[in-house]
C-alpha cells in the first residue's frame, strides 16, 4: 500500500472552509492515500480535518477591527508554525485570509515545505505595492479570477487560474416550492434575502441598517442565511427587527431561499456570485469603520467592489457603500428591483456574462485546484 501523504490546509473564515472542503474532496478522490491536518471549520471537519483551533479565531476584517485581537492572532500564528514544523507535511495550502496566511507562509519558509496559496490576494484592487513582498512566499498561486494571472505575471509572479468555486456551490439548484412549504409562505409572498456577512465585524455594522431598511420596504418575507461563526450575533441582532426574519443555517436551505427570492440585499463578496448563479437580482452594500473606509479609499485602484461589476467592467448591480449604505437609499434600490422587470432582466444578462468568465479551462474549479496541488507534489 502506498504511504500516506500529509497535506496541511489553513482556512481563516467560512468561505475558506467551504473552499478547503471541496479541495480536500477533490484531492482525496484523485489521491486516496492522502490525509489532512490544519485549520478549518465544520465543512473541512466533515471531510476529515481535525482543526488545530477554532476557525472563528481568525475570522476578522478591517484595519481597526483587527486591533483588539492582535494578541490572539499572534498566538495562533505561532501555534500553527509549531504544528507545521512538528508534522512536516508534504505541502501547506493556505486559503484566502491573506492577513494571516501570508505571514504564515513567510514564517514556514525556512522549513523547506512546499507552499500553495489558494485565492490570490486582491492587491490588484488596492495596495498594489505590496506585490513586491510576495516573491518567495509560495511555490504555487491559485487564482479564482481570470484577470489575476496577467496581473501577477506583470510582477514576475507565475499564477494559475483554476476557476471560481461558486460554480460548484449548488446555489442554482434550490427548490422554491420546498422553501415556501417549509416556512408556510404563500405563493405570492415576496421573499427578500438579506446577507450581512460571515464576520462578526460585518454583522455588527450591517444588521442595524438592514433592519431599518425593512421598515421602509413594501411587504416582504425577509430571510437571513447564518453561518456558524456569527449565529449568536445574528440571532441577537434581528430580535428587534420590525419583522422577524427566517434564519437559515445550512447550504441547502439557503439555496432554496435563493430560488424563492424576488430580490436580495447583500454585502459585497462571494455572496454576490452565489446570488448571480441563482439568478436573484440584488443590491450590494457594505459599511466599515469610518477610519477604515478613509484609508481604503486612498488605496483602492478599482472602480467597483462587486465582483460582478469588476468582471464585466460595468455596473451590473448597484453598489451602495459606506455613506450610501443608509436605510432610505437601500430601501429605494430594493423597491425598484421588486417592481422593475427590465432592471431584473438587465442584471441577469450581466450575471451570465460574469459567470462564464469564471469557468476553468478543464473540469470543475476544485478539480483544477486539486490538479495544481498534486502536480506540485510530484515536482522535486
Amino acid at each position: 500500500m502506498p504511504a500516506m501523504t500529509l497535506l496541511y490546509l489553513v482556512a481563516g473564515e467560512a468561505s475558506g472552509d467551504a473552499l478547503g472542503a471541496r479541495l480536500m474532496r477533490a484531492i482525496a478522490s484523485s489521491r486516496p492515500q492522502t490525509r489532512f491536518a490544519g485549520i478549518g471549520g465544520p465543512q473541512m471537519t466533515a471531510q476529515g480535518l481535525c482543526s488545530l483551533f477554532p476557525l472563528d479565531d481568525l475570522a476578522v476584517m478591517g484595519f481597526l477591527e483587527v486591533v483588539p485581537r492582535l494578541a490572539l492572532l499572534r498566538r495562533r500564528l505561532q501555534q500553527t508554525v509549531e504544528d507545521i514544523a512538528g508534522q512536516r507535511p508534504a505541502i501547506v495550502v493556505t486559503i484566502d485570509s491573506p492577513g494571516f496566511a501570508l505571514r504564515l507562509l513567510r514564517r514556514i519558509g525556512p522549513l523547506g515545505v512546499k507552499r500553495v496559496h489558494y485565492v490570490a490576494p486582491q492587491v490588484w484592487a488596492w495596495r498594489e505595492m505590496r506585490v513586491r513582498h510576495y516573491p518567495g512566499l509560495w511555490d504555487q498561486l491559485l487564482c479564482l479570477l481570470p484577470f489575476e494571472v496577467d496581473f501577477f505575471a506583470r510582477h514576475g509572479l507565475p499564477a494559475t487560474f483554476v476557476g471560481h468555486p461558486v460554480l460548484e456551490s449548488g446555489a442554482d439548484r434550490g427548490d422554491a416550492v420546498r422553501f415556501r412549504e417549509r416556512h408556510g409562505l404563500p405563493g405570492d409572498a415576496r421573499v427578500l434575502t438579506l446577507m450581512p456577512g460571515s464576520r462578526r465585524s460585518e454583522v455588527a455594522r450591517l444588521l442595524p441598517v438592514l433592519g431599518a431598511t425593512l421598515e421602509r420596504l413594501p411587504p416582504v418575507a425577509p430571510v437571513v442565511p447564518v453561518t456558524q461563526s456569527v449565529a449568536e450575533a445574528v440571532y441577537a441582532g434581528t430580535r428587534r427587527w420590525p419583522q422577524l426574519p427566517i434564519l437559515i443555517t445550512d447550504a441547502q436551505a439557503k439555496h432554496d431561499a435563493f430560488a424563492a427570492s424576488a430580490a436580495a440585499l447583500t454585502k459585497s463578496g462571494t455572496s454576490t456570485l452565489e446570488l448571480a448563479l441563482a439568478g436573484v437580482p440584488m443590491v450590494v452594500t457594505y459599511r466599515v469603520n469610518a477610519l477604515t473606509a478613509a484609508i481604503a479609499r486612498r488605496l483602492f485602484t478599482v472602480r467597483y467592489v462587486s465582483l460582478l461589476n469588476l468582471l464585466t467592467q460595468r455596473e451590473v448591480v448597484p453598489e451602495l457603500l459606506q455613506e450610501a449604505c443608509t436605510p432610505s437609499r437601500l430601501a429605494a434600490a430594493v423597491t425598484m428591483l421588486l417592481n422593475d422587470k427590465a432592471a431584473i432582466a438587465r442584471q441577469r444578462v450581466g450575471f451570465a456574462e460574469a459567470l462564464e468568465l469564471l469557468r476553468p479551462p478543464l473540469g470543475t474549479p476544485s478539480e483544477a485546484a486539486a490538479a495544481a496541488v498534486l502536480n506540485l507534489l510530484q515536482q522535486p
